[in-house]
């Protein structure tokens, strides 16, 4: 063999080696509400990721109603103990109007993300 054929083939592990360890991220999969929904008096909110959560270090915070409201989660964000990509957060009295869902997780790779979303709460 050459030394040009062993560091091509070289090469060529490295990358393979390389491809499985690609960083993901954890994203909202889906709501209870979903974003932009309508319910009426809910008691939690529940997201579902597309990792599993590390969750000393993943959060959701509601606020409402309205653009200038208070918190309105109890602050007892955790996740799921049968499925580590679900996160809940009870709240407290959801009187009617629009809330403001906001999220920021660590997945188990460490790897950060967060975003938000909207609900209506009905009369």
């Amino acid at each position: 063999m050459t030394y040009r054929t062993v560091a091509a083939s070289a090469a060529f592990v490295i990358a393979l080696g390389l491809a499985g360890t690609a960083a993901a991220h954890a994203h909202l999969k889906r709501s209870v509400p979903t974003a932009s929904g309508t319910v009426a008096g809910p008691t939690q909110v529940e997201a579902w990721f597309t990792e599993d959560l590390e969750p000393k270090f993943s959060t959701i915070t509601v606020t409402g109603p309205g653009p200038n409201g208070k918190k309105v989660d109890k602050g007892d964000t955790h996740t799921d103990p049968a499925d580590a990509k679900h996160l809940i957060v009870g709240i407290d009295g959801a009187a009617p109007g629009t809330y403001t869902v906001t999220w920021a997780v660590t997945s188990v790779d460490t790897h950060k993300s967060n975003g938000s979303f909207t609900f209506e709460v009905q009369k």
